[in-house]
């Protein structure tokens, strides 16, 4: 097997960017260490301690990988980004957040992938599937497997189809030959680190990376605990997850969009109002199989809050007062801190 055939079953099985990285250490995890040795993991304590240090080398994920099979599944569809979209009283949620779990998708055709490669490989050979959560610098192997390069925003940059995508790893014990990085293409562009609403995109030790106690994303979906005061007005209308770093990157300008049903919005921008009145049980039913859970009920109505806050409209005075009387004390403090903003 080579290169050229990994990536053509890859596309076979529904993966537009694949790859061969060959399963070693990679000098980025010295610059991760010193990431989260400056804070910048923020209260995420599952990329710190025990599973920072599995992140060294892939082979402590599966102890015979030889290689890594890096694929990019585009989940980019054809509706407006954040920064194109201003209709006042609406709910934003991240892109990659609109459609089915990305977790479920990647497995199904990473599955598919292990079993066509084993027919393909004629011999026998470990595997793991690696999706999202394994611990394993997977942007970093993906540079390594030629889908791209990393930009300021931390984000996978595609030169052809930009950085909608999601990451998925085979790591196997074959021997394959592996792709190249490719150069850099961000050249003197800071759209992404002057666009950033929370300037949580900053200097690091090998350019810029993200400090994620300021990032958009974690604070409404990582976070468990009250949002900062001084970062709540910059989150705008987000009630999870943030796209703004990659909606004015030029390189997103041609993007292609996906054709996959799994990633339509079941939900475009829904209404403030519909969001604030869901019970539990309905917050968990409207986004079943959807990432959007991840917030827990607590911190999404913590987020419909701000976002009220953040409107300026009279007319969600009523609804937050019936959050400020809510049972959970989170809600209540950012219900009242949104009413003081209308004021």
């Amino acid at each position: 097997m080579n290169a050229a055939a990994i990536r053509q079953l890859a596309r076979d099985c529904g993966f537009e960017l694949a790859g061969v990285a060959r399963a070693e250490p990679v000098a980025e995890f010295a610059w991760y260490r010193d990431w989260v040795d400056a804070g910048f993991a923020g209260k995420m304590s599952y990329l710190a301690g025990r599973r920072a240090e599995i992140r060294g080398d892939p082979r402590n994920l599966l102890l015979s990988a030889r290689s890594i099979i890096v694929v990019g599944k585009l989940y980019n569809s054809a509706w407006p980004y954040s920064t194109r979209f201003d209709e006042a009283g609406r709910a934003w949620i991240s892109r990659y957040a609109w459609g089915d779990d990305y977790h479920d998708v990647l497995r199904r055709g990473l599955e598919r992938l292990d079993a066509w490669l084993r027919e393909q490989a004629g011999a026998a050979f470990e595997s793991k599937i690696c999706v999202d959560t394994a611990p394993l610098l997977e942007r970093s192997y993906a540079r390594q497997a030629g889908l791209g390069w990393i930009g300021r925003n931390t984000c996978l940059i595609n030169q052809r189809s930009g950085s909608w995508f999601f990451l998925g790893e085979l790591l196997v014990s074959l021997d394959i030959e592996p792709d190249r990085p490719p150069p850099d293409r961000c050249g003197a562009c800071r759209r992404c680190i002057e666009a950033c609403p929370t300037t949580a995109i900053v200097p690091g030790p090998l350019g810029y990376t993200v400090d994620s106690r300021l990032c958009i994303s974690y604070l409404t979906i990582e976070l468990r605990t009250e949002v900062p005061g001084a970062q709540r007005a910059a989150s705008g209308a987000h009630v999870f997850g943030c796209d703004i770093c990659q909606d004015v990157c030029p390189w997103n300008r041609r993007a292609p969009a996906t054709a996959d049903s799994e990633f339509a919005p079941r939900l475009f921008a829904p209404p403030l109002e519909r969001l604030v009145e869901i019970s539990e049980e309905e917050f968990r039913a409207m986004f079943r199989g959807s990432p959007v859970t991840r917030s827990r009920y607590a911190g999404f109505l913590r987020n419909v809050a701000i976002a009220m806050g953040n409107s300026g409209k009279e007319r969600f005075r009523a609804p937050l007062e019936h959050l400020a009387a809510h049972a959970d004390p989170m809600v209540r403090e950012h219900a009242r801190w949104a009413l003081e903003q209308l004021q």
